[in-house]
């Protein structure tokens, strides 16, 4: 899968024909026309590997998100700011989007990348995700691109070797640090945890010493609510 990676780098060639956002003028047109019947298709195309295309063996969608920092999110106003770029299902498409996409270091603000298999949302309340957890490692200004590609390549190549276990990945710009997150089902399974920790370190030549936290997404929630609580009795 490396390989595949590696040589298809530099294909810029096409246009987001698998964007989801990005309909043509005649699907426009089509989705008009279908407004009015009674049972009107609304369903989006389902994203399929192109001919000759190398097809990875989930589909995944990428999310761009921009919030005030400071300011503590509800699920629903975090759910509203978060906007989904599209979705692909080879290797090929992959490459067609993220060619185009500015890289987390050039972020500006508190701005978030995420890259979740097809359907999964990246919240913590996403039924994929409730009981799961994610690897955090924060980094020093001018390390997330590189850290951000290494960690989704290994992601959409499969080297985490932990079945259905991965959900998604989150690169985060912030002001003094970047951070960089995993995540994945089953919190409870040390066994899994511990192999992608394992991974993490690996694809993304981590120092010995690099600090790694693990934070289940019930915790998260508490986080969140007890910031938000605070803010309000002041």
């Amino acid at each position: 899968m490396n390989n595949k990676f590696d040589a298809l780098k530099d294909d810029d060639s096409g246009d987001h024909d698998q964007n989801e956002e990005n309909s043509t003028q005649k699907d426009g047109e089509k989705e008009k026309n279908d407004r009015d019947k009674p049972q009107s298709i609304s369903k989006r195309k389902a994203v399929v590997p192109g001919p000759a295309e190398h097809p990875l063996q989930y589909n995944y969608t990428f999310w761009y998100s921009r919030r005030t920092p400071g300011r503590p999110t509800s699920s629903q106003s975090y759910e509203q700011n978060i906007k989904q770029i599209g979705t692909f299902a080879s290797v090929e498409q992959f490459w067609r989007f993220y060619s185009h996409m500015v890289r987390p270091g050039d972020l500006t603000g508190h701005s978030d990348f995420h890259l979740f298999k097809e359907g999964i949302k990246p919240m913590w309340e996403d039924d994929a995700n409730k009981n799961g957890g994610k690897w955090i490692i924060r980094l020093r200004k001018g390390l997330a691109s590189r850290c951000w590609e290494n960690l989704i390549l290994a992601m959409l190549g499969e080297q985490f070797m932990v079945g259905e276990e991965i959900c998604g990945a989150v690169v985060s710009v912030r002001f003094q640090e970047d951070i960089i997150s995993i995540w994945n089902k089953t919190a409870s399974d040390q066994a899994t945890t511990a192999r992608i920790r394992d991974t993490l370190r690996r694809v993304l030549n981590l120092p010995p010493n690099t600090i790694m936290e693990y934070k289940t997404h019930t915790d998260s929630i508490k986080d969140n609510s007890s910031f938000r609580n605070t803010k309000i009795a002041l």
